[in-house]
């Protein structure tokens, strides 16, 4: 054999490395654009849409604008909205909606301020007010994940009935808190930001902690991608479930703490249509609506991002009516940029 033939018969590996390059090649392309499109890319982007928003204030706003104590006033708004925005982050992970944290709001804030509870101190107080939320939560997720009814007519009907309780609790008055411990403990400022605010960022850490660094969190996202791979693979979805209602449930109860701590008055109207908000805050976050996908920086980010366009309009004398337009665009703006990024990643 010739020594021509022998080097052409041998098979040579120049192909295999060139194809084995441009593998890598377009791997790394997709591991940069995955980046830039996933979690971290959204967050940018939000951070990005807060800095403009700042920017439109302070142009029409001024120095007012950028007060400290205009700033503390929208981190003060955006704590209430934000609180219930983490427990909905968990539902809406797992495909879930609920209707009903305005209306358990309310009812916690009526409770926990009618005479008889608060005969028994601040205490008492915030304990009813945290068991009302919890109980309304665990009553949602189990009409919800054992008598099996969708979740937007199980959560709206606790809408409706968790209304009508505390208006015939409050007997439709506005009930005033006046024990000067609950005060003490709730109102005030701590190194010069609202009480209530270091509850926002409390229960934010937290609910950080439970969604990235637990079981529990892998277990909500993997019952909202597929709720049957999950129960295949081990998870109680049904049990699950009930346990993110609660959630939900006990992040409104809270509000409802925070509620009486910056009016000091329990009310039937405390936290009226807040749910939309707070849906649209999660949504605008990066929480994906069909589910199995959520983020708790994104929705603290969507909170501040609401805050402070209502902010603006506030201090430019927008008419209400405009404002809920503006809300509404941004919600439907959202959604379509989920559905986009969705597809592109599929």
């Amino acid at each position: 054999m010739s020594e021509q033939q022998v080097s052409a018969s041998v098979p040579t590996n120049k192909p295999d490395a060139d194809e084995s390059a441009r593998v890598e090649k377009a791997a790394s392309e997709r591991r940069k654009s995955g980046f830039m499109s996933g979690a971290a890319g959204r967050n940018v982007g939000l951070v990005v849409a807060l800095l403009l928003l700042c920017v439109v204030g302070f142009a029409t706003g001024g120095e007012r604008f950028l007060s400290l104590s205009n700033l503390m006033t929208i981190l003060s708004l955006g704590s209430v909205l934000g609180v219930v925005a983490i427990g909905m982050t968990f539902v809406i992970t797992t495909g879930g909606i609920d209707l009903s944290v305005g209306s358990v709001l309310g009812l916690a804030s009526v409770w926990a301020t009618t005479l008889a509870t608060q005969s028994y101190g601040w205490v008492v107080m915030v304990i009813c007010a945290l068991a009302v939320g919890v109980g309304a939560g665990l009553l949602n997720g189990l009409i919800i994940a054992y008598g099996r009814v969708v979740a937007f007519i199980a959560t709206l009907a606790m809408l409706v009935a968790a209304r009508g309780l505390a208006e015939l609790i409050a007997q439709k008055r506005t009930q005033i808190v006046d024990v000067p411990a609950f005060n003490d403990v709730f109102k005030g400022n701590i190194l010069g930001v609202p009480k209530i605010v270091w509850i926002f960022a409390i229960v934010a850490v937290l609910g950080w902690f439970l969604f990235n660094r637990t079981t529990f969190g892998r277990r909500t996202v993997a019952v909202g991608g597929n709720a049957e791979a999950a129960r295949l693979a081990g998870i109680k979805v049904k049990r699950h479930l009930v346990y993110v209602y609660a959630l939900s449930g006990l992040t409104a109860g809270i509000a409802g703490v925070m509620i009486l701590a910056r009016t000091s008055a329990g009310s039937s109207t405390n936290g009226l249509l807040l749910e939309l908000d707070v849906i649209a805050a999660v949504v605008v976050g990066g929480t994906l609506l069909a589910g199995g996908r959520g983020t708790i920086v994104g929705t603290v980010l969507g909170v501040l991002i609401f805050t402070t366009l209502t902010n603006v309009f506030i201090i430019n004398n927008i008419d209400s009516s405009v404002q809920q337009i503006a809300k509404g665009a941004i919600i439907v703006g959202a959604v379509l940029l989920q559905q986009r990024l969705t597809r592109r990643t599929t």
